[in-house]
């Protein structure tokens, strides 16, 4: 998983609680390199679900639910980050329609190893889209903040209703522009 993410995922809670209960976390969740990421690392998938159980534990949230207040928060820092491609989309839907065909190709020439989710675009009119989301790990929930945290930087609000399709770890998107 990307370096960026475990660091974001520390700001957040440093940010939002406490560093001392970003640290709690590192400890508890016992990583191999003690929380020492750099944005431009690569690292277990493992560590990130070690630390989100860890949080579960603490805060008595869902994971998922924990998720989205992580995507939410995430997406202004890869928005920093990239925000040449963002200053390329239109709106929200457009961003939603161009991340395989050229967000994610951006990411993967920095981050060749990257494991990203697949996004299709299944139907789009100006104000709704049917999104298909495949990911191994589950992280429907991260990608639910994201996008709402897109909306809200592109000036709009969406309703979304998300499906688990019989295919594995494969959900549908339905999103509307209100």
């Amino acid at each position: 998983m990307l370096g960026i993410v475990f660091t974001s995922l520390i700001d957040m809670l440093e940010e939002t609680v406490s560093p001392e209960f970003a640290d709690e976390v590192i400890v508890e969740a016992q990583l191999a390199n003690d929380g020492a990421y750099t944005a431009v690392g690569y690292y277990p998938f493992e560590e990130m679900q070690r630390m989100l159980n860890v949080l579960v534990n603490k805060t008595g949230k869902s994971a998922n639910a924990l998720l989205y207040d992580f995507g939410y928060y995430l997406f202004g820092k890869l928005g920093a980050v990239h925000a040449e491609v963002l200053a390329n989309a239109e709106d929200i839907l457009d961003m939603l329609a161009h991340l395989d065909g050229d967000i994610h190709v951006q990411v993967k020439k920095l981050y060749p190893d990257a494991d990203l989710p697949r996004f299709t675009v299944l139907s789009r009119t100006d104000s709704t889209m049917q999104l298909q989301y495949y990911s191994e790990r589950e992280l429907y929930a991260l990608a639910e903040g994201l996008m709402d945290a897109a909306a809200a930087y592109f000036g709009c609000k969406l309703e979304r209703e998300t499906r688990k399709l019989d295919t594995p770890h494969t959900y549908e998107f339905s999103i509307v522009l209100v």
